[in-house]
């Protein structure tokens, strides 16, 4: 990352600048004002101060680009083709129960195009980050995806939908068919970091269904820079617009796609 653009460079101290915020938060996790925003889906005042705290950071610098965020509704910028695309707290779940694993997610989108990306894990203190055709870092170091080629050797990462969602049943048919093949699957509830993750070769690939564009913006392009491959589950769509996704390495994506589409 030695050679990092301006935005990347705006987009990490963003990520820094809120991240210091979301940890005191988290450290007094017991004291936090949480309200209810639908069945199982907790939404806190960290969370809100979260993103206006990047959306801050972000117009200040750039006040043409548009805004799309998790708590807020979209702002449009004067520049129709560039928007930033945030999930000031991805894992709020996680965060709220006092387990050390969340991130803020920050995306750079250039005529529909991911074009540079953050995901900063504040407790870990891993600031991974991409731009396109620049490779994927984590900290200083340079990500790729997995090399591993046997799913028996492999684990994936994917959702398990919460109370109330519709597809659970689907997921669950996925895991009877994946869970076989493979040395295990995780599910560790922030979307931003299992992408991440899959680009840091930590996972060997990742499937989820019904993400939002910010859960998944900046998680796209850093398994893309790192190697990997992503699709939306069904192939014609782009998974932002889709809202479902497979990535992994190139050597297993076709078998893994193929388990997860439920294709013979």
């Amino acid at each position: 990352m030695s050679n990092a653009s301006a935005n990347m460079n705006l987009m990490v101290k963003a990520a820094r600048i809120a991240g210091r915020k979301l940890l005191r938060d988290f450290n007094e996790v017991e004291n936090l004002q949480v309200s209810m925003k639908g069945a199982g889906d907790f939404v806190s005042k960290a969370d809100t101060t979260a993103e206006e705290t990047i959306r801050e950071e972000l117009t200040e610098a750039r006040p043409n680009y548009g805004f799309l965020g998790e708590e807020f509704p979209e702002s449009f910028g004067e520049d129709p083709t560039r928007r930033w695309i945030v999930d000031p707290l991805d894992g709020t779940t996680n965060f709220l129960h006092g387990m050390p694993h969340w991130a803020i997610s920050i995306a750079l989108q250039h005529r529909n195009e991911i074009v540079a990306a953050v995901v900063y894990d504040p407790v870990k203190d891993e600031m991974f980050t991409a731009e396109k055709g620049e490779g994927a870092w984590v900290n200083d170091r340079r990500l790729r995806v997995s090399a591993r080629r046997e799913m028996i050797e492999m684990v994936f990462a994917t959702g398990v939908p919460f109370g109330g969602r519709s597809d659970l049943p689907e997921t669950l048919q996925d895991l009877a068919r994946i869970m076989p093949s493979c040395a295990g699957v995780r599910r560790w509830g922030a979307a931003a970091l299992d992408l991440a993750y899959v680009a840091a070769g930590r996972y060997d690939g990742f499937w989820e269904r019904r993400l939002h564009p910010w859960d998944m913006a900046a998680g796209l392009l850093l398994v893309k820079e790192a190697g990997g491959i992503v699709e939306a589950i069904n192939p014609d769509e782009p998974p932002i617009e889709s809202g479902d996704v497979i990535a992994s390495n190139e050597p297993v994506f076709n078998r893994f796609a193929k388990l997860v589409r439920n294709e013979d």
